[in-house]
């Protein structure tokens, strides 16, 4: 049991999975830091201040906390979009392999005959 889960380990599949959690984690880390410091300030000076956390709704003795919602919303759409934009551009500068022409299939013995059949009757036309 333990060669199987070695042999589990070993493959490339769950190797490629753990690399992409990993540098998942740390891109999202980068992409949160760039929103918060960088992003958002930016924003700010257009809108003003953008933090809805204090806006709040009280039913009875709940409180729902609309505004940390609506916060939430903004920031994972920023987040979305520069993520969409950093792959965008990284797919520009990653150089694609070029494809490969297909094949050209021969033809067979059927489609040449119906060829000829067909050039025979364009010349039996003209």
């Amino acid at each position: 049991m333990l060669k199987e889960f070695k042999d589990f380990i070993a493959r490339g599949n769950v190797m490629d999975l753990a690399v992409g959690v990993i540098v998942g984690a740390a891109f999202t880390a980068i992409v949160n830091s760039l929103v918060n410091n960088l992003i958002n300030p930016l924003i700010g000076l257009f809108v003003g201040s953008i933090d809805f956390s204090n806006l709040v709704l009280t039913v009875g003795s709940a409180h729902f906390k609309y505004g940390a919602f609506i916060n939430s919303v903004i920031n994972f759409l920023i987040i979305a979009f520069v993520v969409f934009l950093l792959i965008k551009l990284i797919n520009k500068v990653v150089a694609k392999p070029a494809e490969e022409a297909p094949e050209v299939a021969e033809p067979s013995a059927e489609e040449r005959y119906l060829k000829e059949i067909v050039a025979l009757l364009k010349n039996k036309q003209d």
